[in-house]
């Protein structure tokens, strides 16, 4: 009981409407949403010269240090990771500029640093105010959009297609057919209220998927964790190889990625308070903290975790669901076998993406649609998102055709100031210094 009325004190879950066995279950299924990371980021960043086990113990660490902060100074429910886009882009540049991987760390080592000190001033508070309310809810869509998409691709519901670039996928197919199975069930479980419906469905279709043969764990259980690798980077080959332009690619997708995810979990977990981040200079410092200390263990920046959101809607409202996101990443150094069997099998988190993507979409219904100026900016943020797959480029649009369709229709003092310099910013940055 005593321990009960800490957690109580410490995250204010009565103020929240929330528990403590609600706050848990959240937490297990946003980590159950996102934990693909610790696999997926050292296959993308090892590509590019980084040890395999260096990546994925700097992968686990930049998790717990930015989720813990977010949990014990912010209170929010929202999980820090290495994002992904930005491995991607990492692997590029030391793909096609012929650097080592030391110099591109270093990189991410002084973007890192730069937006830490940016998180200490109020400029992402008042970023995040500054943001319309129409391009907030086409954010918050457009996000639900993506991570929709993303979990329609990777169940194989989706797949490419050379003609159309999307068709149908073969639902034959057994990763699919435990995707719309579990998709189903968990649906048919929120339509009777039951709750924790989306942890419950993934059990079940693990379940299902290790009866199928689709799961297994021969290569175990457990492991022991590989000692961590700090400061393997070349911070001078960033001078003088005169890599400003990728710092600064970097900082302002970090910046804006995760400050859309931000302002899209918190929008949906009812945090917003009259179109402000409670908290929000720690919130936006976590995972500045977790890109710094990432990139000194060798990973690419981290960001919020859109994946946050399933735990939002499996009811987490306070940072004990980041809390238990938090151990479960820290105890994956020791069950990396299993953490890696369950996290290949992609039904397991790809019904729980795409119901999470439909509850986004509500805020839809408070633009509005007969103003173009309003419009239009939430309509290209919304479609650019999915069809880039880059939260940061559908800000981007939106940034600049926000202010310029308010230039035109002679409402310019409708927009902050911010919106003009960083409109005119994203310009540049899209054409002359593209991100992956």
């Amino acid at each position: 009981m005593r321990r009960l009325n800490a957690f109580n004190k410490t995250f204010q879950l009565g103020v929240r409407g929330t528990n403590v066995q609600t706050e848990i279950t959240a937490g297990l299924t946003t980590f159950l949403t996102m934990v693909y990371i610790v696999v997926v980021n050292p296959a993308i960043l090892s590509s590019a010269g980084i040890p395999f086990q260096q990546v994925f113990t700097a992968t686990v660490i930049a998790a717990v240090v930015g989720t813990l902060y977010m949990a014990f100074f912010a209170n929010h429910p929202i999980a820090v990771a290495p994002g992904m886009g930005m491995n991607s882009y990492f692997a590029s540049v030391v793909a096609t500029q012929g650097l080592s991987y030391q110099i591109v760390l270093g990189t991410v080592f002084i973007a890192g640093l730069i937006f830490l000190v940016l998180s200490f001033t109020r400029f992402r508070e008042v970023l995040i105010e500054a943001i319309p309310a129409t391009l907030k809810h086409g954010i918050t869509a457009g996000i639900g959009l993506f991570i929709a998409f993303n979990g329609l691709r990777m169940s194989g519901i989706i797949a490419p297609s050379e003609a159309t670039l999307v068709k149908l996928g073969d639902l034959s197919q057994p990763v699919a057919m435990l995707t719309i199975g579990g998709l189903l069930l968990i649906l048919a479980l929120m339509v009777r209220r039951v709750p924790g419906a989306l942890f419950i469905g993934m059990v079940v279709i693990a379940v299902a998927g290790l009866l199928m043969g689709q799961l297994d764990f021969k290569g175990g259980f457990a492991s022991v964790p590989s000692a961590p690798v700090f400061f393997d980077m070349d911070l001078g080959g960033v001078f003088t190889n005169g890599l400003y332009a990728v710092v600064f690619s970097f900082l302002l997708v970090a910046i804006f990625d995760t400050t859309g995810t931000m302002i899209g979990v918190a929008e949906q977990a009812g945090l917003m308070k009259d179109g402000k981040l409670p908290q929000a200079k720690h919130a936006l410092m976590a995972d500045a903290l977790a890109t710094t200390v990432g990139a000194a263990a060798g990973t690419s920046p981290s960001a919020a975790y859109i994946e946050s959101s399933a735990g939002v809607a499996a009811g987490g409202r306070t940072g004990l669901t980041a809390l238990t996101v938090g151990v479960l990443m820290a105890a994956t150094l020791f069950f990396s076998p299993a953490v890696e069997a369950i996290s290949s099998l992609a039904a397991i988190t790809a019904p729980a993406l795409i119901i999470v993507g439909c509850f986004m979409l509500a805020g839809l219904a408070r633009i509005e649609w007969g103003r173009m100026d309003e419009a239009f900016p939430a309509f290209i943020v919304l479609l650019m998102m999915p069809l880039t797959s880059s939260i940061a480029t559908g800000i981007a649009v939106g940034f600049i055709t926000y202010p310029l369709l308010k230039l035109v229709a002679g409402r310019a003092r409708e927009v902050h100031p911010l919106l003009y310099v960083f409109g005119a910013i994203f310009l540049v940055q899209m054409i002359f210094f593209p991100a992956g």
